[in-house]
């Protein structure tokens, strides 16, 4: 088999694999491996081949590495689909420690609650963590 043909199949696993991940890390070495394709494909000597998909890995993964700092991932953004939803405060499983059930899509969640409210007030959900959600009053 061409060696082309290698460092092609070898980029689109990994451009495939980087849509499981998320992460644009495998993206990254994906297309730098078609670099290294293009470059066999026009008769360059395998050490050049490592040699560019080399460079291109180092300067993609410099490039997704700094967007990542310029763009820090929002611990809210983890769970977006819950934050700002409301939830109806039911009882206190521990006032002092500020846990509590409420009820939020048809079943009853643990909650850390700032502030104090009572029976069947309407809280806002700030974060949620580990099964456990963070909320405060409406007007918070």
């Amino acid at each position: 088999m061409a060696t082309y043909l290698l460092w092609a199949i070898a980029g689109f696993v990994l451009v495939i694999a980087e849509l499981l991940t998320g992460t644009f890390y495998l993206l990254v070495f994906g297309v730098a491996a078609l670099v290294g394709a293009l470059v066999a494909y026009l008769g360059g000597a395998v050490w050049l081949q490592v040699v560019s998909t080399a460079a291109a890995s180092l300067v993609g993964v410099y490039l997704v590495h700094r967007w990542w700092q310029k763009h820090p991932k929002d611990s809210k953004s983890e769970n977006s689909l819950d934050v700002g939803q409301t939830v109806i405060f039911e009882r206190w499983v521990n006032e002092a420690g500020k846990i509590a059930r409420v009820r939020y899509r048809g079943s009853s969640w643990d909650a850390k609650v700032d502030g104090s409210p009572k029976s069947n007030d309407v809280l806002t959900i700030q974060t949620a963590e580990n099964g456990v959600l963070h909320v405060s009053s409406v007007s918070a």
